[in-house]
């Protein structure tokens, strides 16, 4: 198998942190909603997270589909 170019490195790099993110933001957010349903948090700082949880979501949407658009314009060969 060929070694990846430098281009494909970065769209691999940027393809696992959008999959970090979401994976982080998911499980922070499930966290957080366990926490509040225990009482331990308010809905003040739950409602903060469920919008710190949406923005990881479409940062992600627009890095996957960057990336997505870049593989498309350059097939590898």
């Amino acid at each position: 198998m060929d070694d990846p170019t430098p281009s494909e490195d970065s769209l691999a790099r940027q393809q696992r942190a959008a999959g970090f993110v979401i994976a982080g933001a998911m499980v922070g957010w499930m966290g957080v909603q366990f926490l509040g349903s225990q009482g331990m948090i308010t809905e003040r700082v739950m409602f903060l997270f469920d919008f710190a949880a949406l923005a990881a979501m479409v940062w992600a949407l627009v890095v996957v589909y960057g990336v997505w658009r870049k593989r498309r314009a350059n097939p590898r060969k």
